[in-house]
């Protein structure tokens, strides 16, 4: 006689049935879809992508329209260098523009200066003359340093303000700073040599404020 299956042993557990399920179920993105030397489906569509636009770029611009480019972009780059070009000469100009006005300005300042300190000179010339007649008596002495005082203080001023006194005695002549009042024989000196100076010369810068007064050996 036959033995009978026992129906509990053909019940598959509900555990198994379960697990099972979930293997039939799983994701596809667990799944190995790119095997190894295969390239991806990103990959492929970007190089089908470059495939077309190199077979479709010589049909969108002939040769002759890529000439026209290129001298437009010729044209483009020279004008750029014109353009940087004029921007340097511009520039040079402006720096050399500011330093006109610079030297300007000190030439207009010395110049108002100059017509100033001109008017002073007298005084200058008056002060001179009285320190070189000074008393030597006692009592005129306190005087004497007084005028003394006050011509240093003016002689101050004026080279503060760049005024310098021409060189003259034992100088060589020059009729650009020194005018001659008159020529005098001299054994002692050269010919065009400068004896005496009769009146000092003042300038200022390479401007002449007066020219020094002198007798002149000949």
């Amino acid at each position: 006689m036959k033995k009978r299956a026992n129906p509990e042993n053909d019940i598959q557990p509900e555990s198994e049935k379960l697990e099972a399920s979930e293997k039939e179920t799983a994701p596809l993105y667990e799944m190995d879809l790119e095997p190894e030397g295969i390239p991806s489906e990103e990959n492929a569509v970007e190089d089908e992508v470059l495939d077309i636009t190199d077979s479709i770029l010589p049909q969108l611009i002939s040769e002759e329209e890529l000439d026209q480019l290129q001298e437009e972009l010729e044209e483009a780059r020279k004008l750029a260098d014109e353009n940087l070009d004029g921007w340097q000469r511009a520039r040079a100009e402006f720096a050399n523009y500011k330093k006109r006005i610079e030297r300007e300005r000190e030439e207009e300042r010395a110049r108002i200066t100059g017509d100033i300190v001109i008017q002073y000179l007298g005084v200058i010339d008056d002060l001179e003359r009285a320190l070189k007649e000074r008393p030597e008596d006692h009592e005129m002495a306190s005087w004497a340093e007084g005028i003394d005082l006050i011509y240093r203080k003016m002689r101050s001023i004026l080279e503060t303000e760049g005024v310098e006194v021409i060189p003259a005695e034992g100088e060589i002549f020059d009729p650009n700073y020194h005018e001659a009042i008159s020529q005098e024989e001299s054994d002692d000196h050269h010919e065009g040599e400068i004896l005496d100076v009769i009146r000092q010369g003042y300038k200022i810068g390479d401007r002449v404020l007066r020219p020094a007064l002198v007798r002149v050996a000949k």
